[in-house]
């Protein structure tokens, strides 16, 4: 069979990036950092955790993109998580300042070449789609001037109670077997229910939603769900590769909800590494 060298430069390409992401992810977790667990406590004046935005769409983020741009954030101290194109800044008729430096974020799908279609079309085959990957460049909207004063606007965070509604009306829609009590957080796949003890057993009782959040990630393994493997024991590969998912998990949501839980993942990075 005659390779098309458009997929192989395109798989070449995907590869290249996935191992700049890696090595840029492991990097930091050399380094103590761990891009995901409380990337906004950089910010100097009080802004809300929140999941990365493009300012001039209102899209969110996703995927690896989170990561990468939480990380940019932290590093470099942005007080938001508002990010926009050189193009976008202009037509909002404000501009990045001279000399700012953006962030890599990674845009993949698949195209029919016209070609493809005419010889899928002559011998009656389906066309076989090209995947593609594409970088682009974004910067934070503090690095911009002159932009609309709605642009970089954070949302107020929520008022902390025991459990913040958000979270208690996540759980509810989730529809999982939810238990509070007891003096562990655990997942049991067999009977697919998660336990997490009390609000009030918490030294900082905010930090019962991160642990509640980590324990529902696990659970969406089941395989009346994402069907993962959740048979690691404690120590093993699968072990660290479920409880980095979860961990994950955790993250997104409590950003996506406006919680900011402390942290307490220490313990992981050593797994999360390997």
């Amino acid at each position: 069979m005659k390779r098309n060298p458009s997929r192989a430069r395109a798989g070449q390409d995907r590869a290249c990036l996935y191992d700049e992401i890696t090595d840029k992810i492991i990097a930091e977790l050399e380094a103590g950092h761990v891009p995901w667990v409380q990337p906004w406590r950089a910010a100097t004046d009080g802004a809300p955790p929140a999941m990365p935005r493009n300012a001039a769409t209102g899209r969110r983020y996703g995927g690896i993109n989170i990561l990468l741009l939480w990380s940019a954030a932290t590093v470099r101290g942005f007080a938001a998580q508002s990010w926009i194109t050189f193009r976008q800044a202009l037509s909002l008729g404000g501009h990045v300042r001279k000399g700012e430096r953006g962030a890599t974020v990674v845009y993949a799908d698949r195209f029919v070449p016209a070609d493809e279609k005419r010889r899928a079309c002559e011998a009656g085959d389906e066309a076989q789609a090209i995947p593609f990957l594409k970088r682009f460049t974004v910067f934070n909207t503090d690095q911009c001037d002159d932009l609309p004063a709605e642009i970089a606007t954070c949302a107020t965070p929520p008022p902390l109670g025991m459990i913040e509604p958000t979270v208690d009306n996540l759980i509810k829609a989730i529809g999982i077997d939810f238990r509070i009590g007891g003096d562990r957080a655990f997942y049991v796949p067999a009977e697919d229910y998660v336990q997490v003890p009390p609000p009030a057993a918490y030294f900082e009782p905010i930090n019962w939603h991160r642990t509640a959040l980590h324990e529902i990630g696990h659970a969406s393994g089941h395989p009346s769900r994402l069907n993962r493997d959740l048979s690691g024991s404690y120590g093993t590969r699968k072990y660290a590769f479920e409880e980095l998912i979860a961990e994950l998990n955790a993250a997104f949501c409590c950003a996506s909800l406006g919680i900011t839980p402390t942290v307490r993942h220490a313990d992981y990075i050593a797994s999360w590494l390997e």
